[in-house]
């Protein structure tokens, strides 16, 4: 196993993980940024009333994507099984 070889690992493990995040993240951020647009437009400073709809906002992404998302995790897997007696060496 070489340094680079080491360093292209972690950089590929690191963007799966960022491209694996992205909708749960994104969907969370959308619903933040309209529920704090409404709340400036009513004057309503509750602070709990983002936490139901971010969380359910979150929960719907990972439901819609959990698909795509395991085809990703599953095809990381799979190379790195595939290279697994590359990295042994």
């Amino acid at each position: 196993m070489t340094p680079e070889f080491v360093t292209g690992f972690f950089l590929e493990a690191i963007k799966t993980t960022i491209i694996l995040a992205a909708p749960m993240l994104l969907a969370g951020l959308v619903t933040g940024l309209v529920i704090s647009i409404f709340q400036a437009a009513t004057s309503i400073n509750e602070m709990t009333m983002t936490f139901i709809p971010k969380m359910l906002a979150v929960a719907v992404a990972l439901l819609v994507a959990f698909p795509w998302m395991l085809q990703v995790l599953i095809d990381f897997l799979q190379n790195l099984l595939i290279g697994m007696p590359d990295m042994l060496r």
